[in-house]
């Protein structure tokens, strides 16, 4: 019957007919996978108007309940930098906080730490990057100068017991300088591991990476910081963000951060379009029969529920796929 077309329920389809495919040959997978939720941060942090703070923290509920074990709650930046994080504390301090899970804040300097502190923070973020101008135009600093920042916050965060992740933005390219060097990837990534950053999450912040690419810069980072430490960061900008994650599963990479609904870019990276989407990244996941723990259906209700109130059309095509025609 020509021209008739069947609608798909709201729903996830055929998760389990996807797992019946052997996965055998793919023993270099991870059986589980941490998914670092970064959409109420990373996510929204571009948006030119303002979310309300009751969004925010529903927003952030919504995740909780779909069980994301890591979801990035605010950031503890400058409201003159970005607006739209102007009401971290009272987003850190209205959310639910459900056993189990971190809600991590960005902190980029000293009085965004004890700011967040003063807020509950229970673990921060620190962010840096492998291109000075890059670095110039995000934290207003040159690079040396961000680890002098970085210090001053690690001294205090293990003095509190607080947990300290790094990001590095700028890994497969930056929209300044270009192409970047592994062997720089590499070393700023040392520097941070060495300081004490439990975790350090690589990003294509501008989405140019491929997975030849990410093979390469993981192969050098990996010679100076245990895999075990590293998570990738994937922008979908060339619409690259799955495969380049898949390259990284492969090489031993069992964290990935990303964002609901594929919501995302960067103030200081001007054409970066959204992060890799949840739902599309949790869809592949469970095809591949890896764990993670988050319920797919209850992500697509948050991935609804942000989308409807920033009336905008989800960037997961999942999302897409699964929704009332």
């Amino acid at each position: 019957m020509a021209g008739v077309r069947k609608v798909l329920p709201r729903r996830a389809v055929g998760l389990a007919s996807l797992r019946a495919v052997s996965t055998a040959s793919m023993g270099t997978f991870p059986k589980q996978v941490k998914i670092v939720e970064v959409g109420p941060r990373d996510g929204l942090q571009n948006e030119k108007t303002i979310v309300p703070t009751a969004v925010k923290i529903r927003l952030i509920d919504m995740l909780s309940e779909a069980g994301l074990p890591v979801i990035e709650a605010t950031s503890f930046v400058s409201p003159k930098w970005v607006p739209q994080m102007a009401d971290h504390s009272e987003v850190l301090r209205g959310i639910q906080k459900f056993p189990g899970i971190s809600y991590p804040v960005l902190t980029p300097n000293m009085k965004g730490f004890e700011a967040a502190v003063a807020a509950g923070a229970k673990e921060v973020s620190i962010f840096g990057a492998v291109s000075e101008l890059f670095t110039k135009k995000n934290a207003n600093c040159s690079i040396a100068e961000s680890f002098q920042r970085f210090d001053g916050i690690m001294k205090a965060a293990q003095a509190a017991s607080i947990p300290v992740r790094g990001y590095i933005s700028c890994t497969l390219g930056c929209p300044y300088e270009g192409k970047i060097s592994p062997a720089k990837v590499a070393e700023v990534a040392k520097k941070l591991y060495s300081m004490g950053c439990y975790e350090i999450s690589l990003g294509d912040t501008i989405g140019v990476g491929t997975p030849g690419l990410m093979k390469d810069m993981l192969s050098a980072v990996m010679h100076e910081v245990p895999v075990a430490a590293l998570a990738v960061h994937c922008h979908d900008t060339y619409g690259q963000a799955l495969a380049n994650t898949l390259m990284a599963l492969q090489m031993g990479v069992s964290v990935v951060d990303s964002s609901v609904a594929g919501l995302g870019g960067c103030p200081y990276a001007q054409g970066a379009s959204g992060n890799l989407a949840t739902e599309d990244l949790v869809y592949m996941l469970s095809g591949l029969g890896i764990h993670t723990g988050v319920n797919l259906q209850k992500l697509l209700e948050a991935g609804d529920f942000i989308c409807q109130t920033l009336n905008r059309k989800t960037s997961s095509k999942v999302a897409q796929a699964t929704c009332k025609l």
